[in-house]
């Protein structure tokens, strides 16, 4: 598994930890990584993930919330709401991902960790929210 799509992975759990349970996002990544024995290059691209997604938690909720209006972002799949998190943290605020490889990864986590809709389900919340917003308004802090 390439290092980056691992430290999505890695991101994603831990998240799901700390959406679930209200564990504290560094300890349970830190667990997660050494567990995995994740490259450097990978801990530092999960730790970005985390750390971005849990500081933005609240701007990323609201997209969320419009772009799938009738699905409230309370009653998701925490899977499905934590790859929505990633995917559109890494489009708004990660300039070095490109569009494509987010979206990408975002429908791969979901292959992988969701249920049988849920790549569908992101892939369209996630094409919903593209089409409101040109590449140049994406990606800023």
């Amino acid at each position: 598994m390439k290092t980056r799509r691992q430290a999505r992975a890695l991101a994603l759990k831990a998240l799901f930890e700390i959406d679930s349970v209200g564990h504290q996002p560094a300890p349970v990544l830190d667990y997660l990584i050494l567990d995995e024995n994740l490259p450097a290059e990978g801990a530092e691209f999960a730790h970005a993930l985390v750390e971005g997604v849990t500081a933005h938690r609240t701007t990323l909720d609201e997209i969320i919330r419009q772009h799938a209006p009738e699905w409230p972002v309370e009653q998701l799949a925490i899977i499905d709401r934590n790859i929505l998190r990633i995917a559109l943290y890494e489009l708004q605020y990660a300039p070095d991902v490109p569009i494509k490889v987010a979206i990408n990864e975002a429908v791969e986590l979901a292959k992988t960790f969701g249920g049988d809709t849920a790549p569908r389900f992101v892939n369209g919340v996630l094409g919903a929210f593209l089409l409101r917003h040109t590449a140049g308004e994406l990606r800023h802090s």
